[in-house]
This record gives structure tokens, sequence and C-alpha cells, in this order.
């Protein structure tokens, strides 16, 4: 299973608007939502903070001017700009946590990180075509991203491609940080301080364009791709336990962002 990384043979020509929006993120909004996020939000266990935690990302997003709606039987929150249409990229994070757990990386990190996009995207002068979801129940068998999912079909809402974030502030420099899953046929670095990006056939361009965009504007931040096909997907349940396996189950072009999460072992142990 061969990966590509983000390289300066990859880099593109800088585009200066595309660097002005990248400075416009700011590290104290990150962190700030983070700490908001990272309180034990099950959709059982703590059913009062998972629908506390719905109701205040739905704020997020209408205070940017995004028309939301709390989508299906277990809330996953649907932003889309007004003044948008055809097909659409959508961003996505679950909101959800493990029972008694905070949740500060899975999978608080990402929906920073997601609600970071959506505010950048809101305060462009043309707003690109991006929508942006948090899942709920991704803890239990990714219920809210399988029922989402079934609503594109009945919906008027067309897409391109999902990215689905899931954990996505965790990295060590230690030697041995990351391992591999058994079984899993890749070679990647024992440091786990890259982001992984794992694409399925439909989305293969778009991993792509990706690892160029990588080179071009974070040159030095350590990116890796990996092609999934299906045979994969089905020998190597591994690679389906996030809220992106719904849609490949559904051939939809999808791409899971990760630190790879558990995988950091000695990191993790260290800490």
């Amino acid at each position: 299973m061969p990966t590509r990384q983000a390289s300066r043979a990859l880099a593109k020509k800088p585009v200066v608007q595309v660097n002005l929006t990248l400075t416009s993120i700011m590290e104290e909004d990150l962190r700030k939502w983070v700490d908001r996020l990272a309180v034990p939000r099950h959709y059982e266990l703590e059913h009062e903070e998972n629908k506390n935690t719905a109701l205040w990302i739905a704020a997020q997003f209408q205070s940017w001017g995004y028309q939301v709606q709390l989508q299906g039987p277990w809330w996953n929150v649907v932003a889309l700009a007004r003044e948008v249409s055809g097909p659409l990229v959508l961003v996505c994070a679950h909101y959800d946590s493990v029972g008694g757990c905070a949740g500060a990386d899975d999978n608080a990190s990402a929906v920073a990180a997601m609600l970071s996009c959506a505010k950048v995207c809101a305060s462009t002068s043309r707003r690109p075509a991006v929508g942006f979801v948090s899942f709920n129940r991704e803890e239990d068998g990714m219920l809210g991203s399988q029922d989402f999912v079934q609503w594109l079909d009945s919906s008027k809402v067309k897409t391109n491609c999902m990215h689905v974030l899931e954990m996505v502030g965790y990295a060590s420099d230690l030697a041995g940080s990351q391992r591999v899953p058994p079984g899993l046929p890749v070679r990647v670095s024992d440091r786990g301080n890259f982001l992984a990006l794992l694409a399925n056939r439909g989305s293969y361009r778009t991993l792509d364009t990706l690892l160029a965009q990588a080179s071009t504007y974070l040159p030095g931040f350590p990116v890796v791709g990996l092609r999934v096909t299906s045979a994969q997907e089905k020998f190597l349940p591994v690679l389906l336990r996030s809220d992106h396996a719904p849609f490949w189950h559904r051939h939809m072009p999808a791409i899971l962002w990760t630190d790879t999460s558990e995988l950091l072992v000695a990191s993790v142990l260290a800490s």
C-alpha cells in the first residue's frame, strides 16, 4: 500500500490571497474552542452536555451567517452558506466523545479546526462552495454520519467531496512514538508528528491536490497521503473507524484527516 508525502517537488507557486487567509487563522481561537468542547459529552452517558455542545456549535455557525439545522434524530449540526448553490465540498467532524472522557483530541481538536475553516470562509468576499457538518454518535457505530448519508440521498444538497477530520491536534517528535496497526502494509515514520490523509478511489485526485497545497503553503509540515482501494477497505477494517466510512460504503468521494490517534503510543504513555 504505497504512500505519498508532501514535498518540495510537489510545491506550486503560492497564491497571495491563500497565504493571507492562512495567517488569519488564530491559535487563540483554536485553543479557546478546544477548551470549551473538552468535557465528557457522550450521547447517552452525558446527554445534556452532548445536547449543549450541539447547540453551541450551531450558535457559532449562525454567528458567521450560515444557515444551520439540527439534522436527523441524533442532531447532526449542518451549516450551509445561504448564497452558495451547486455542488459543495463538506468539511466534517464529530462532536461527541467517549463516555467519561473529555475528548480534547477525540474530537474537540477536529471540531475546532472545522470551525476555523468555517470562520475563514465566512469572512471572504465571495464565499466558496463549502459546507460544514458536525456529526453526533460517531462513538456509537457512526450512527450520525450513517443517518446523514441517507439524508443526503433525499435532500437537495449536492456534494463534490467530504473531508472528515478525526483527531488532528496531537503530535510527538519522539522516536518510536508512531506505530502501524498489525497487518496494515504501509511504511511511515516512527515519529508521530505527521498528518495522515486517507482517500478512497473517488477522491484520489483531491488527495493529490491537497498534498501539493500542503507542499506549497506549509513547507516542512509532514503530511502523508494514502490511496485506499475497495479491496483494502474490505480486508483492513482499521481503515474504516471514523465518519468517512459511511461515505466510502456508498462510493462517495471522502478523505479522512487524522493524527492517527492512539497509534501515537509512546507519547501517549509518556504524557
